[in-house]
């Protein structure tokens, strides 16, 4: 294990140092040091041990990314704490190298107005181990609130076109339409045609009854009503030239809607792709169950492997996990009553190490995925790079130390993963979040907490 050696110091940010850590960092690999001093990287490279330091971290054979940024989480706070809050979700986040998030509004009450916004801004400012943003939630009739959003202090908002809670269902062919020739705010779009979705239910319900097999939660949630709602969001942004980010792409079909040729900085209709869409199949319905039902559906290898294909070749932005987390009890109800999500900030990080250690991706693209690309996209101020002058947000990583994933170690409230039983050979031993030393070797530093996220908009 990765030794720290401390000296006591008053509650002021320490200077960390990072001594021969392998950094991975826009697309290079280098040995060398990092030297943190008030919470922003200070030098980067070399030896720099002339540094007076508090705390030493030893890197020696182990890698340095900056921390991830997971552009959609729902952490559950306020009203459905019962599955996860702010708090033991942000721990789980850090604990699998998460340094920054952004949370969605289907909360209860739902994030619809600047009022509540603001109150889930001060609740994290309390709770939260790592650093935040919160979506402000669109519905057919709050256009007006929408945009007096500050661009400046808000990731986004966000359009459910498929089925939420309540009433932030988008389904009004005006309401969308003149979201996307008003708002000037990257529009984050949840893409399923509800209608298509209703019609394949009650063709399973006439086969199944109540008793539908988990395994046509794909042909329920079909490729069609992905496609349908997905191609209707990215004509109305080239429409009115809105700024649009199609999320939790699950569809070869899809994956051909979007451009690999421009770079990111110019790009007005961006993608992401989640962790479980990269690494499950229709296949792992039979062991997996409920476990891996999420909206939109797991479908076949073929479109696995064609997302993974996209986010290589530049088609697909960002790595992200739709981390949504459900009690056992919940998840262990029928298919029909069953709520779709799961748990993923914890092991996102080790999964795609997984995939790194099979040859399907490298470590520099994982880097550019889940850290350069999210601050490139958001335009997120001073984070998502190992460079001076930035917020110091790191993870260290020993890629050989292996470990299982079971319910006794597993961080969200929740209690349970869709990866249990799983072997990761890669392991995280430290996160640093905004120049504090949050999470080492097992161990949560808790006096400090994450900071709100700016962003620098040309708008």
């Amino acid at each position: 294990m990765a030794a720290s050696k401390r000296k006591p110091k008053s509650n002021t940010m320490k200077k960390i140092l990072i001594r021969g850590a392998n950094i991975v960092n826009e697309g290079k690999i280098m040995r060398g040091d990092v030297y943190i001093k008030e919470g922003i990287f200070f030098a980067v490279g070399g030896n720099l041990s002339e540094y007076e330091v508090d705390v030493e971290i030893d890197g020696e054979g182990k890698y340095l990314f900056p921390g991830l940024i997971d552009d959609q989480v729902h952490f559950r706070e306020p009203g459905l704490t019962h599955k996860g809050d702010i708090y033991t979700e942000s721990k789980a986040a850090v604990a699998g190298g998460i340094t920054s998030y952004m949370e969605m509004p289907n909360t209860q009450p739902q994030t619809t107005t600047l009022a509540l916004l603001e109150e889930k801004y001060s609740m994290a400012a309390e709770k939260s181990l790592a650093n935040f943003s919160f979506y402000f939630g669109a519905t057919n009739d709050n256009l007006e609130e929408l945009l007096q959003v500050d661009p400046a202090n808000v990731c986004g908002i966000k359009v459910f076109q498929g089925s939420s809670t309540g009433n932030m269902l988008v389904d009004n062919p005006e309401s969308l339409e003149s979201i996307f020739r008003e708002c000037k705010l990257l529009i984050a779009t949840h893409s399923e045609n509800d209608q298509i979705i209703k019609a394949n239910l009650e063709k399973y319900k006439d086969e199944f009854g109540d008793d539908i097999p988990v395994s046509c939660h794909p042909k329920i949630r079909s490729e069609e009503a992905c496609y349908d709602a997905s191609k209707k969001v990215v004509d109305l942004a080239r429409m009115y030239g809105s700024k649009l980010h199609v999320l939790h792409i699950s569809t070869a079909k899809e994956v051909m809607l979007f451009d690999e040729d421009l770079p990111l900085e110019t790009k007005r209709i961006t993608a992401e792709a989640c962790v479980h869409h990269l690494w499950f199949s229709d296949a792992d319905y039979e062991e997996k169950g409920n476990f891996i039902k999420w909206n939109p559906a797991v479908k076949t290898a073929a479109d696995r492997d064609a997302i993974l294909k996209g986010v290589l070749e530049g088609k697909i932005d960002i790595i992200a996990t739709d981390h949504a987390p459900h009690t056992l009890e919940e998840k262990s109800e029928s298919y029909l009553k069953a709520p779709s999500g799961g748990p993923l900030v914890q092991h996102s990080l080790v999964a795609l190490l997984e995939m790194y250690h099979q040859n399907k991706i490298r470590l520099e693209e994982i880097v550019q995925k889940t850290s350069h690309n999210p601050a490139i996209l958001f335009e997120i101020e001073k984070r998502g790079y190992i460079r001076p002058g930035y917020h110091a947000d790191l993870v260290l990583v020993d890629l050989d130390d292996p470990w299982e994933v079971s319910r006794e170690n597993v961080l969200s409230k929740c209690g349970w993963s869709p990866f249990e039983g799983q072997t990761f050979q890669s392991k995280v031993t430290h996160t640093i979040v905004s120049g504090h030393l949050a999470y080492e070797n097992g161990t949560f530093h808790e006096e400090v907490k994450g900071s709100r996220l700016k962003f620098e908009r040309k708008m």
